[in-house]
């Protein structure tokens, strides 16, 4: 390794931990919020009690709680914890990172300057309609076949630290057969605001610390990765005379680079040359799973579970990105805005 490679990776290591840090804590403390003061019966009343519309409200959690896929993964398994069902929780773990009103904006904001088609009309709601939509979409299916994963296996898909936590009654039932057993637990005591602050930093602590070890090693990989930058013009190249082989390489692409949803916008306007339909695949896979994702995902998920998110984001992103090339895919900007930067630069 010369020099300069190593450079690149302390640059590319230290960019991807400090832009994905301030998320992970901000979800801990949302998770820690969650666990203290969110009454786990209040989860089944909120939810409709059918599967389908309650993955399809998951999906559109993001608009409510707008959050980072780095820190989406510490609020969801405080969700889980509470009792939300899977296919909800998945939903809105995969749409979260784009369904959010600062993702939107920052994706319309770097695509509004760019014209395309012969009328010159502006990139940047089509953008946001092609983003949200096909992520919002991509993410619900998934959460039904998650649904059905679910209701076939007949072990647990998630960790022992996602299990939903059974009520005091229910764990008193199991413990003994008394008749007894099955009143309902006395209520507790009320707690003190200073207890209840203790409670929420422990657990805010507990989450970050568990988290945080496999953003490392994750970001380390994308680092590794991210130094080469051949592999951008590769694909930028790849576009221009291969565009169907353009939307798998990009979404490999995404999966390395491990960016940031609020970011990734800027640097998909930054291919000049690239269709439309493969920036669409890179800005909706990239929030779904990547290298640093995949890592924090085994602290929730078993392996078969973590497979079929995989496998059914992967395949929707790819069929839903070629219809967009046949349906609607100018080839290439018109006019760039001044000052853009290229991939090539």
């Amino acid at each position: 390794m010369d020099a300069n490679f190593i450079n690149n990776f302390v640059i590319n290591f230290t960019a991807i931990v400090w832009e994905a840090l301030p998320f992970i804590v901000l979800g801990a403390l949302i998770a820690g919020i969650l666990e203290e003061l969110l009454p786990q019966e209040a989860i089944a009343k909120i939810l409709p009690k059918h599967f389908l519309p309650a993955t399809i409200i998951g999906g559109l959690l993001g608009l409510v709680f707008p959050m980072c896929e780095c820190g989406i993964v510490v609020v969801m398994r405080r969700l889980l914890r509470k009792g939300l069902p899977l296919s909800s929780c998945v939903s809105y773990m995969l749409a979260g990172p784009i369904l959010n009103v600062i993702v939107i904006a920052s994706t319309w904001y770097a695509f509004k300057e760019f014209k395309v088609g012969p009328d010159q009309q502006s990139l940047g709601v089509p953008m946001v309609l092609l983003r949200c939509g096909i992520g919002f979409l991509v993410a619900v299916t998934t959460g039904i076949v998650v649904h059905y994963v679910q209701k076939s296996s007949t072990k647990s898909l998630l960790t022992p630290l996602a299990l939903p936590d059974l009520p005091k009654a229910k764990v008193k039932r199991k413990l003994s057969l008394n008749v007894l057993d099955e009143a309902p637990a006395p209520p507790e005591k009320k707690k003190s605001l200073v207890q209840r602050m203790n409670n929420i930093s422990a657990t805010a602590l507990k989450d970050f610390m568990d988290i945080t070890v496999f953003l490392i090693i994750g970001s380390a990989l994308a680092a590794y990765v991210k130094s080469n930058p051949e592999w951008i013009r590769s694909v930028e190249t790849l576009s221009q005379q291969q565009p169907y082989l353009a939307i798998p390489a990009m979404m490999l692409l995404a999966v390395a680079l491990c960016l940031c949803s609020e970011a990734d916008a800027f640097l998909a306007a930054s291919f000049s040359g690239m269709s439309v339909s493969a920036k669409v695949a890179f800005l909706v896979l990239g929030p779904m799973f990547d290298l640093k994702l995949l890592l924090m995902y085994t602290q929730v998920f078993r392996v078969r579970l973590i497979v079929t998110i995989v496998i059914c984001t992967s395949v929707q992103v790819a069929l839903y990105s070629f219809a967009v090339h046949q349906l609607y895919n100018p080839s290439a900007f018109g006019t760039a805005p001044e000052g853009a930067t290229t991939a090539r630069e």
